[in-house]
């Protein structure tokens, strides 16, 4: 496995294209997964207009091989590109869903608390056998509807009481990272959020790095102006082929700051698959792959799921693969402008 730092990988593949200003759309409600398959039935009429199997790109596709970076915090355990992101399901489901993704070779686990479903988790990392240190586990909290530096930090603080909580039913005593899943309501809220991840990282010393999602800039110099704050190491946005307005990545790299994308895919097969599909053909690969290799070269990694063996092993298989210059642009330009 090779490593690289975050500022290497931020600077892959090209720009995103042009918008207005951040502004994140709405969290879809949990759903079943689209049918990668079904969104590109029919595509073969369009594909020939975009692109032929027998093109080749005018840059060299040398396969990048890099599949981990190390986090700003300096944990020298790695942190994959491709994580798993359990969904809203029963804990049997995400039972056999993660010894499904741990066979298959994922190694990222992201176990939020909106799922309610970290025990089953839990017990299936404990009963895969595999190596406790070869894994990167996240939790998360949910803690951004109380206002105030006081209750903020108390509500987060049960947060991560819970979260170890869960956790303890597969005997994992210990986080890689904890996640905010929303940033409070103003910027003493967020600051008393980050002091109760701050305390569980250095008093209780049951979690190593500490995380965000759906962070805009503001939110997270609400941490960053002061300076003996940890730094956020990952923050989790929907970013994808579908949404990415100009800036999205790099006002976190400025910042040292991964961007790791939510729904990847959700939103993009069902409106580009036919275009995907037709650059994959290039290298053999899915609309599903070009997809999430084209959130790997924008500098930034993933959290896909799935609930079919064949669709895990599909997107761990984006790292053997590089998109053209050309190939990038043409894609970063599907979604237009505009946000969802």
């Amino acid at each position: 496995m090779m490593l690289t730092s975050l500022k290497a990988i931020a600077l892959l593949g090209c720009a995103v294209s042009a918008a207005a200003a951040l502004q994140l759309p709405t969290p879809a409600s949990p759903a079943a997964e689209v049918s990668r398959r079904s969104v590109v039935i029919g595509a073969a009429t369009a594909a020939a207009s975009v692109a032929s199997p027998n093109t080749t790109p005018s840059v060299a596709n040398a396969a990048d091989s890099t599949t981990s970076v190390t986090l700003n915090s300096g944990n020298k355990k790695a942190f994959p590109l491709a994580s798993f992101g359990l969904q809203v399901y029963d804990d049997d489901t995400a039972y056999k869903l993660t010894l499904t993704a741990l066979e298959v070779g994922y190694r990222n686990f992201f176990a939020s608390v909106l799922a309610k479903n970290q025990k089953g988790f839990a017990k299936a990392v404990k009963a895969s056998g595999i190596p406790r240190d070869e894994l990167y586990i996240c939790g998360t909290v949910l803690s951004n509807r109380v206002s105030g530096e006081s209750a903020a930090y108390q509500k987060t603080k049960q947060g991560c009481l819970e979260n170890m909580e869960a956790m303890s039913a597969g005997i994992i005593d210990h986080l890689d990272m904890i996640m905010l899943d929303y940033p409070g309501p103003n910027d003493e809220s967020i600051r008393g959020q980050w002091r109760a991840f701050e305390e569980m990282m250095s008093k209780d010393k049951t979690v190593d790095d500490l995380a965000v999602s759906n962070f805009s800039p503001n939110q997270l110099d609400a941490i960053l102006v002061n300076k003996d704050s940890t730094k956020p190491t990952v923050n989790q946005l929907p970013f994808s082929v579908a949404y990415h307005p100009a800036g999205i990545v790099d006002y976190n790299a400025k910042r040292d700051i991964l961007v790791q994308s939510w729904s990847p895919l959700s939103r993009v097969l069902p409106r580009y698959g036919s275009t995907l599909e037709a650059i994959g053909k290039n290298y053999s690969k899915s609309a599903a792959q070009v997809g999430l290799r084209w959130i790997v070269q924008s500098g930034a990694a993933f959290s896909t799921q799935s609930k079919k063996k064949a669709h895990f092993e599909e997107d761990l298989k984006v790292f053997d693969f590089a998109l053209s210059s050309e190939e990038m642009e043409k894609i970063s330009g599907l979604a237009g402008a505009g946000v969802l």
